[in-house]
């Protein structure tokens, strides 16, 4: 836990958009909040281990205010902010062309670490890389979008709801 001391801003959440259909975004507080717990799933889960610079899947471990909605993190077009930004509602594990917006990198930095959109799950697909950053939308809430200023991120594990799986916080230095 002495990682998250380490934070300037709050935890990440899923917000819901008054938006049709129901899509919520990943955000980040900006108060002391610890966010939502997070898995991990890597692109081969046999492995079980979380290694720099491999696909994973990213899933919030609670619900995002929508019904039947999935909580693993994907990426779209957010025609509000006139750029992609980090969703929720992706599909966990099927790599291949069919889930290439599912899938992100978690890379080392000085501070911590910055995840990266860049799936390598289809050896064949022109795919655009860019890293997961922050930017205040009209409401000032400040969403994780792809551009080329990444958010250092600094995770911590967590026991919450006693699961089996490694839980995780996250927050950003920036």
């Amino acid at each position: 836990m002495p990682a998250a001391l380490d934070c300037e801003n709050g935890g990440l959440l899923s917000v819901k958009f008054n938006r049709k259909p129901c899509l919520a975004g990943v955000e980040q507080s900006r108060s002391d909040e610890t966010g939502l717990p997070l898995t991990f799933t890597p692109v081969n889960p046999k492995k079980g281990v979380i290694h720099l610079s491999i696909d994973v899947n990213i899933k919030f471990l609670a619900s995002t205010g929508c019904d039947d909605e999935s909580t693993v993190w994907k990426v779209k077009y957010d025609k509000a902010l006139k750029q992609y930004a980090v969703m929720v509602g992706g599909v966990e594990g099927n790599p291949g062309p069919e889930t290439l917006e599912n899938w992100f990198k978690i890379e080392k930095t000085k501070d911590g670490y910055k995840l990266v959109f860049c799936p390598s799950v289809c050896s064949y697909c022109k795919v655009m890389c860019k890293a997961v950053g922050i930017v205040d939308d009209e409401d000032g809430s400040q969403r994780l979008v792809l551009n080329n200023d990444p958010a250092s991120f600094v995770f911590w594990k967590t026991n919450l709801f006693h699961s089996t799986s490694p839980l995780f916080h996250g927050c950003s230095n920036k």
